[in-house]
């Protein structure tokens, strides 16, 4: 019997290697993504709080230690878990610079802790305690051994008071001191411990990933000069209008040359006049493909302009990466065997029946030759990020293979840490989610289809309040060049200003196709269409972003009121709170210190001016339930004393359809109660 237990496997593991007086199990880690097979997400400066289940047979107390350390590095850092009840165990670490960071979890049957609750129950029971205060004192006697310095030191003059019997009753209080059990702490006895079979890992990002603003434009659009086809010089003009309205990623759609063959024309037409541009995303031609730049927008020397104007207004350029080549691109020609052939010999273009795109090449990732494929994929990357390019919107990832992402993400971040990908992936959950998983930082959401209270109040829970949190980063966009959502089409101005404001305080990443949706744009291409009629895919467009009725300074004051609050910096502290009108959706955010505290209140209904009862959550916000609080509205100006948590709002599309309510707290001060912002 004992020769088939030294044999046969257990878990996996070889019993001739386990050591049996290891007795403490550590499971339920979490964060944890898919068994360890993905990363978690976060940012330089945020916490990482892992929690998990650790226990021991027996009446045994059992202590544990979280590890955590960059990947580069090889020694740990520890800090002691606290027990959060039911086996539960509690701790966290902070990260710091961008990079790829490793935490486990270490647990042990704790001798030392197991013999002074023991001691404290006898000494209330009023039994004889001699020789459990000298086993204490060899427990203090190995502990010295493993400490160092001064806490030797005092190890060593406990152990020898626990065996001084002249010292009577003093002896029982040196022994539960709670000083002496954090000293014991610190050298704890490791040689049992258990260590977590996995090393989970940590991707850190930059500030930009968790908190961003993005404004999407066409430069070929950007002329002063009517009728003249836009540069990106031109873009620079566009610069402080950008940077005024507080958006801080200016979004270039592919700059490429445009392949002439199969050329789009004006609103997706499938014959082209000599006049037509087509469309950014046809990328290549005889000029070159997705390392040139189209002719019609300048050079490279134009571009590195561009990027360094764009960096001194502290903003970032952000470059639109599409896989897919038109019949003009050199690729085409140079390696054939990257594209799907039908049986004609022909080449396959891209579909979505009835839809056909014979402009688009989509590559083919079962090729044979899909090393040499990956490896000048991401040379894209790499050339562009040589370029000062740090941002990149990836267009259609999930229409492209998975391994593929996973290993070009993470080559490309070992060079360039701080490189961020938006995943274009208008899709099904599953396939976005995995995306993200392989190493997106960020991506598009459904939230521009989300319009009711229970529709927006039930995706952004899952968002942000289950393990989906720890590596989706969702980026809020209520328009895009590709859509124009029905609510924008019918809603009027009301409706482009409440969906801003959800956009601009749901997510702490948010964007616009911007010129469109400061002045409104609203028509589509046809009835039952999410198509713009005109749209700028295809041709150029001059916009009057200086016109009296665009929105830009009702966005300004969103952005602004976004960069100067913390709260809406992250995603994590989202709560909903209760309203007794469907109409009326109302949430908060917190900041990390609890001093800054936002609620929004946004009036869904762009037709019909609506009010009802709030009910905020107290104890979600930090608050006293019974004191008023005032509440200063940094959207419209007016300031309220709310008394307690219920409390009425009235919201009138026509003049301002939302609220963006800072919560000035009262607190105690030494003369009397006073608050702060």
């Amino acid at each position: 019997m004992w020769y088939l237990l030294c044999t046969q496997d257990t878990d996996g593991v070889q019993t001739s290697e386990l050591d049996g007086r290891k007795r403490v199990v550590i499971e339920g880690v979490r964060p944890e993504i898919d068994a360890g097979r993905f990363a978690i997400k976060r940012v330089t400066g945020e916490r990482v709080t892992v929690e998990a289940n650790v226990f021991a047979d027996g009446h045994d107390a059992v202590s544990c230690r979280l590890l955590y350390r960059r990947a580069a590095d090889t020694e740990w850092r520890s800090v002691r878990m606290d027990a959060a009840g039911n086996d539960c165990w509690r701790a966290e670490f902070r990260v710091g610079e961008p990079g790829e960071y490793l935490y486990t979890v270490e647990g042990w049957v704790d001798r030392f802790k197991t013999w002074r609750g023991d001691l404290a129950k006898r000494v209330k029971a009023g039994q004889k305690v001699d020789v459990d205060l000298q086993i204490g004192a060899d427990l203090l006697v190995e502990a010295a051994e493993r400490a160092n310095g001064r806490d030797r030191e005092t190890l060593s003059d406990a152990a020898a008071a626990l065996r001084d019997t002249a010292t009577g009753g003093a002896r029982v209080d040196t022994a539960l001191a709670e000083e002496l059990f954090e000293t014991v702490q610190r050298w704890p006895d490791l040689s049992t411990a258990t260590r977590y079979e996995r090393e989970l890992r940590v991707v850190v990002d930059r500030e930009r990933a968790r908190f961003s603003t993005w404004y999407e434009l066409f430069p070929r659009s950007c002329s002063p000069v009517p009728g003249r086809h836009g540069t990106l010089a031109d873009v620079k003009g566009w610069l402080p209008h950008i940077a005024s309205a507080g958006f801080d990623v200016v979004y270039l759609p592919p700059i490429h040359p445009i392949g002439r063959a199969f050329r789009k024309g004006r609103n997706n037409s499938p014959v082209a006049t000599a006049d037509d541009v087509g469309s950014p995303w046809a990328v290549g031609a005889s000029e070159g493909g997705h390392l040139a730049i189209d002719p019609a927008l300048g050079s490279l020397e134009d571009f590195e302009s561009l990027t360094e104007a764009v960096r001194e207004r502290g903003m970032e350029i952000a470059l639109d990466i599409a896989f897919q080549c038109t019949p003009d691109h050199p690729w085409v020609r140079e390696h054939p065997e990257w594209f799907r052939k039908r049986p004609d010999g022909t080449i396959q273009y891209a579909e979505n029946p009835p839809k056909k795109y014979q402009d688009i090449y989509p590559i083919d990732f079962e090729t044979p030759d899909w090393r040499a494929l990956w490896e000048a994929l991401k040379g894209v990357f790499t050339y562009w990020a040589d370029k000062n390019v740090r941002i990149f919107r990836v267009d259609n990832p999930h229409t492209k293979a998975f391994p593929f992402w996973e290993w070009v993400i993470a080559g490309v971040k070992r060079e360039y840490p701080d490189a961020i990908f938006l995943a274009e992936a208008f899709t099904r959950p599953h396939v976005m989610y995995r995306l993200a998983k392989l190493g997106f930082t960020q991506s598009y959401t459904y939230f521009t289809w989300r319009n009711t209270k229970k529709e927006i109040t039930d995706y952004f829970t899952e968002l942000t309040q289950t393990a989906v949190r720890e590596y989706f980063r969702p980026n809020l966009w209520p328009n895009t060049p590709d859509i124009l959502p029905e609510a924008l089409q019918i809603g009027g101005w009301p409706a482009f200003m409440s969906r801003y404001v959800l956009a601009a305080t749901l997510g702490a990443n948010c964007g616009i196709y911007g010129p469109a949706y400061e002045l409104m744009e609203h028509a589509p291409k046809e009835p039952g269409s999410e198509e713009y009629l005109d749209s700028e895919k295809y041709e150029i467009r001059r916009w009057n972003v200086d016109s009296p009725e665009s929105l830009k300074s009702f966005i300004g004051r969103v952005n602004r009121i976004r960069h100067e609050n913390d709260a809406l910096h992250q995603d994590r502290t989202l709560r909903f709170h209760e309203t007794d009108n469907q109409n009326l959706i109302c949430y908060s955010k917190t900041s990390e210190d609890g001093a800054n505290i936002i609620i929004a209140i946004v009036n869904l209904d762009f037709a019909h001016t609506q009010g009802g009862w709030v009910t905020v959550d107290p104890e979600a916000l930090g608050l006293d339930p019974v004191r008023s609080f005032e509440v200063h509205d940094l959207l419209g100006g007016g300031r309220y004393l709310w008394h307690g948590a219920r409390n009425y709002v009235e919201l009138e599309p026509d003049s301002l359809p939302a609220h963006i309510l800072r919560v000035r707290r009262w607190m105690k001060t030494e003369r009397d109660f006073d608050y702060y912002l």
